[in-house]
């Protein structure tokens, strides 16, 4: 997110919670995408004063209904290595058709600062689950999210392919369009 928007905005200083010691790290409680992106959004912005942005992501398969979604990087633990919890879904999707492999990776991101309303943007990329996992590209789920219009999966795009189909690079381009306007940059 930060290297997306840097590139949007050169003469803006963007810095991490990381460089705000002792920030809370609020706990995602929330059970969307866009709860856990407010939650995160409005605990830094609360913290720090400063304009904050946060956001939530995660993989929705249909065959395996309420399984990931907010909780996708808490599927099978939170300590399970990515590589282990592909595999896992790939064996509990084995057989089961292409046309019924739907998925979608989903994203919110808010937009937060003190005594303003906070705002959310969401967005998704649609897609199925690849039989196997290709790709060294990406991080996650990607070598396993099948891009059917593109005939590849997520792992095998480039930076700047991912960026132009993926939830995260849809997201980030209408917040970035609606920041610039809220703050005439």
């Amino acid at each position: 997110m930060t290297t997306i928007l840097g590139h949007r905005f050169p003469d803006l200083e963007i810095v991490t919670l990381a460089e705000y010691p002792g920030a809370p790290e609020p706990a995602e409680t929330g059970t969307t995408y866009a709860e856990n992106a407010v939650i995160k959004a409005e605990s830094a912005a609360a913290y720090t004063g400063e304009w904050c942005v946060a956001d939530d992501a995660g993989l929705e398969i249909d065959a395996l209904p309420g399984e990931l979604g907010v909780y996708s990087k808490r599927f099978a633990g939170e300590e399970t290595p990515f590589p282990e919890k592909m595999r896992i879904i790939l064996d509990r999707l084995q057989g089961v058709p292409d046309n019924e492999r739907c998925a979608r990776f989903q994203c919110a991101v808010a937009l937060a600062k003190r005594g303003i309303e906070t705002q959310v943007f969401e967005a998704k990329c649609e897609g199925r689950i690849a039989t196997e996992p290709s790709g060294n590209g990406g991080f996650g789920y990607d070598p396993i999210f099948w891009l059917p219009e593109r005939g590849c999966t997520m792992a095998d795009l480039t930076a700047e392919q991912k960026h132009a189909v993926s939830h995260r690079g849809k997201v980030l381009r209408e917040f970035a369009a609606a920041f610039a306007a809220l703050t005439a940059l």
